[in-house]
């Protein structure tokens, strides 16, 4: 199916485009889930703190990391 141009002659976003736009959404989302997840996981342990606060910070940056990798592999495979 031929893509539709825009009247005003924008065209559609490039490969690398689309690849940063993945992992951008992805890299949120992950650090979000993470937010989530890590609180709960180390309030139940007993963390309290600043030892707390790296535990949530190391699950985001660990649950981001992962899904950012994973959107931009997976809208790099839709170009």
């Amino acid at each position: 199916m031929p893509v539709a141009m825009c009247p005003y002659g924008q065209s559609q976003p490039s490969c690398f485009d689309r690849i940063k736009m993945g992992s951008m959404m992805g890299c949120a989302m992950g650090m979000a889930a993470g937010a989530l997840f890590g609180t709960f996981s180390c309030l139940r342990i007993g963390m309290r703190g600043q030892e707390l606060m790296g535990g949530i910070g190391k699950t985001m940056m660990q649950s981001g990391g992962t899904s950012g990798t994973f959107m931009a592999m997976g809208m790099g495979i839709r170009c």
